[in-house]
């Protein structure tokens, strides 16, 4: 503060002390104005009495002329002629002395305004310096402050780094800990796992003896057609009312994958659609089975179209101009995510957002609806997937999963509400599948995450407690940009990855069952999507950079269809189980356009 005053007065010095020559200068020019203004009037007094003189003189001549003897004449003619030439001269002299005057007095006045501009200057100056001085007081006095309130920062610094040790002290306790914990937990895990693979395959061998029993009742033959014949046995009508309500309970129209559907091989486009203006990034069919296709765009607008006939029917703007990568839609639910780290859900009938799920740090690269259309499952980049609970009026999150990767990709299994995602990088450890089965154990639900990445790894985590139970790393090389669980089979998923395969996994065995491939098939884009058709029996993607469709058969994995009718990239692909109209198949390229497959 002192170096700044210093400076400040060294200004000052320098912007005043040259001033006092000027008024100096001045006070000696004023001095000398009133010098020559008493010489100009000494000078005009002068030239009245000498004028006054001549006319005297003149009387005086023509008096003597009238008077005096001619031989006078002459002599007072010559004086005459004398006084006059004199008379010229000193006129002459006093009109050039009076000019010099004048020029001087030019001069003076020109001086005189400048002074007084300074003297303005002056003023101006001595104000910013008093202005200049009262800053500098009230610099000092923050100084001041800042000093105190610094030197307290100091002391409440040395406390937060003492709570920072015992912080860190407490944090590496915690660490060796969970350490201990999940080398336990992961170890029961293995053991549970492999009891698992035994109950289920003695699941399998119960259910390949149930299904002949049940065909031989239908037969009706030998003695077990007889066991299962007319005769009811005891305690079978409770039982009867039981099922029968719970059929009832669960009349209620929700996403469902009818196992017994058939798939529709697409062959020619049957609607060709603008959807949006920008690059398109998802294309979804409305998993209650309506007559509904959504799409999703870097416009910041989510749109849904009637299958039936192409038309647009609704278009959800996400404000902002901020890019949708997700979408998803459900009966009356329709719900989009986008780079401004927000899902919105909107309201199909009413046309208004109803949620905008707030709580990742990153963008949200996907989203999927449970069914029921009660939860949502996004994943993100902030390297997190959150469970969603929409069904009351105020959202809240039930879930959160961390992970080391960007979630690229989801879906939701139908079968046994469970979800896979997918990852840009995978993670090394590798844990046993761990998984219950809602026919043998009445526990609810679980999510499976699964983490795809540069080595193309899928991770699965248990929705109730977070917890990790499964990875399965090396599936694609250079990560998987799709996943998707089979219909009617929740043992299988289906991936897409950036190495340009794709893969059918068997959960069970975590082993690749079926890899399919072709030399004109590229995956490019981080959201390039794969799908099986309804019946499981075909898969489907889209070529980044030719724009075909290629259609596996899942079973001998030969390419049974390739279709060309986009001029650029495919980045969606969606296989539905066609509504009331038999549609199924629908593809979205890179510049918008939508074809609904016939």
């Amino acid at each position: 503060m002192e170096d700044i005053y210093s400076l400040i007065q060294d200004r000052n010095a320098r912007e005043t002390l040259p001033f006092l020559s000027i008024h100096s200068s001045n006070a000696y020019l004023r001095n000398y104005v009133d010098t020559l203004q008493a010489r100009c009037e000494s000078l005009e007094r002068q030239y009245l009495d000498q004028q006054q003189l001549v006319a005297e003189q003149q009387q005086a001549i023509e008096l003597s002329i009238n008077s005096a003897p001619a031989r006078t004449e002459a002599r007072l003619r010559d004086q005459i002629s004398k006084l006059q030439e004199e008379l010229r001269k000193n006129v002459q002299k006093e009109v050039k002395a009076s000019a010099e005057a004048l020029e001087r007095y030019n001069e003076l006045s020109t001086c005189t305004e400048s002074m007084a501009v300074q003297d303005a200057t002056i003023s101006n100056l001595q104000i910013e310096a008093t202005r200049n001085n009262e800053i500098i007081t009230h610099l000092q006095s923050e100084i001041d402050n800042s000093n105190s309130l610094a030197r307290l920062a100091d002391k409440q610094i040395g406390g937060l780094k003492d709570a920072i040790r015992a912080l860190q002290d407490e944090n590496d306790e915690l660490t060796k800990l969970n350490k201990r914990i999940l080398d336990e937990t992961v170890s029961d895990k293995e053991k549970m796992a492999e009891q698992l693979n035994n109950m289920n395959d003695t699941i399998e061998t119960l259910q390949k003896e149930i299904n002949m029993l049940r065909s031989y009742a239908k037969m009706g033959k030998g003695p077990i057609g007889n066991w299962f014949g007319s005769r009811t046995p005891r305690g079978d009508k409770s039982t009867a009312d039981t099922c029968s309500s719970q059929e009832d309970k669960d009349s209620t129209p929700k996403r469902q994958w009818d196992a017994s559907a058939t798939a529709v091989l697409p062959s020619q486009p049957q609607f060709t659609i603008k959807a949006h203006r920008d690059d398109a990034v998802c294309v979804r069919y409305d998993g209650t089975n309506l007559n509904r296709v959504a799409t999703a765009s870097s416009d910041a607008t989510v749109k849904v179209f009637n299958t039936s006939n192409g038309q647009l029917e609704a278009t959800f703007s996400a404000g902002g101009g901020h890019p949708l990568i997700g979408v998803d839609i459900a009966g009356d639910v329709v719900c989009g995510c986008g780079a401004d780290k927000t899902c919105r859900v909107w309201n199909y009938q009413t046309k208004r957002m109803i949620h905008q799920l707030a709580g990742h740090s990153q963008k949200i690269t996907c989203v999927r609806l449970f069914p029921g259309e009660k939860s949502i499952v996004t994943g993100s980049a902030d390297r997190s997937i959150r469970v969603w609970d929409i069904s009351r009026h105020v959202y809240t999150q039930t879930t959160t999963f961390r992970h080391s990767s960007t979630s690229n990709c989801c879906d939701v299994s139908y079968e046994t509400h469970t979800v896979v995602s997918g990852h840009l990088d995978g993670m090394l450890p590798i844990l046993l599948l761990f998984c219950l089965v809602e026919t043998i154990f009445d526990t609810g639900f679980f999510v499976v995450a699964c983490t795809i990445s540069s080595i193309g790894g899928i991770r699965f985590w248990d929705a109730r407690s977070g917890d990790r139970v499964l990875d399965i790393p090396s599936l694609h090389e250079g990560g998987v940009t799709s996943v998707h669980w089979k219909p009617g089979n929740s043992n299988e998923i289906l991936t897409n990855g950036k190495d340009s395969t794709l893969n059918v996994i068997d959960t069970r065995t975590s082993n690749i069952m079926h890899t399919f491939r072709d030399p004109g098939f590229r995956t490019l884009t981080n959201h390039a999507s794969c799908s099986f058709s309804p019946n499981g029996a075909y898969a489907a993607a889209g070529s980044a950079d030719s724009g075909d469709i290629f259609v596996w058969n899942v079973k001998n994995g030969e390419k049974t269809k390739q279709l060309s009718s986009h001029s650029c990239g495919a980045v969606g692909v969606a296989w539905g189980l066609g509504g009331t109209n038999g549609q199924q198949v629908a593809t979205i390229d890179k510049s918008g356009v939508l074809i609904l497959w016939a």
